[in-house]
């Protein structure tokens, strides 16, 4: 596994350019189509708004909210989860872009504040369970936040052409968060000693390694002398890939795969959201 990823230098970062963009749309652009499905730009900001008030809810007043039909697997939780995502942005569709601006400019400061009073390797309130984890540390969940807000503001951006986050700093955090769930992908065993390599390609992108050792895929920094698989993904469709706004079916031309393409081909239907 890799080594924990300190995050929270780069909320202050993301959440000003976030902030700065909304106030520079006008009343048409809010109104814009994202790759979310049915949200439009004004829905996913309204989205953000509301995982800040789900952390603020939870961290700092210890509320929770009892669940109606009790939930026995990830499809049960994730039908959950989509529930109440699209209860409150039907809901939001009353309140003005400046409102969402407002409220967002203050709980995003509130937010980081009780981030950085976590401890790091302390059990966190949720599990990032697309990472395969039933309990997982704050420094992950945290970093499971990170990829939240990173994505709803490019999905928000991609809706104006616009990609000023798409930048080794903002990018590459994003996507080494989201190859977390890499081994989770891999529902095939290989030999004792398989290694795959992916590169993402362009501004933010990088490469990572999995090895197959013990019978369990793990991801390492170390570079392996030959890969089973070696999988090419053009870093301006990876984001919308792992996040199940695209499937594979859909970037034809965006991705090569070079050696076993069944090893290779298997990090192309990761999910890193709860989806």
């Amino acid at each position: 596994m890799r080594p924990p990823i300190d995050i929270l230098p780069l909320f202050p970062v993301l959440n000003e350019q976030l902030v700065s963009f909304l106030k520079n749309l006008s009343p048409a652009d809010w109104q814009r189509q994202t790759v979310a499905r049915e949200w439009k730009v004004k829905d996913v900001a309204a989205h953000l708004l509301d995982g800040n008030f789900r952390r603020i809810a939870v961290h700092r007043d210890e509320w929770t909210v009892s669940v109606a039909d009790p939930i026995h697997s990830y499809d049960d939780l994730v039908r959950y989860l989509n529930g109440l995502n699209a209860d409150w942005v039907k809901a939001a569709r009353r309140l003005s872009p400046a409102i969402i601006i407002e409220l967002l400019e203050s709980t995003n400061e509130e937010v980081y504040n009780i981030f950085k009073g976590l401890d790091p390797f302390a059990e966190s309130v949720y599990p990032v369970s697309w990472a395969g984890e039933n309990r997982s540390f704050n420094w992950f969940d945290i970093a499971r936040e990170y990829t939240e807000r990173w994505l709803h503001q490019q999905q928000i951006r991609e809706a104006m052409n616009n990609r000023d986050i798409m930048t080794q700093q903002l990018y590459h955090p994003f996507l080494d968060i989201f190859m977390r769930a890499w081994p989770v992908a891999m529902n095939v065993a290989g030999e004792e000693g398989t290694a795959l390599r992916t590169t993402i390609t362009g501004e933010g992108g990088g490469v990572w390694y999995l090895h197959f050792e013990k019978g369990n895929w793990e991801i390492k920094n170390t570079e392996p002398a030959s890969f089973a698989a070696e999988t090419s993904i053009d870093g301006n469709v990876a984001w919308k890939l792992f996040s199940k706004s695209i499937r594979k079916q859909d970037i034809n031309g965006d991705y090569q795969v070079k050696g076993n393409q069944l090893l290779g081909e298997k990090v192309l239907d990761m999910i890193s959201v709860m989806a």
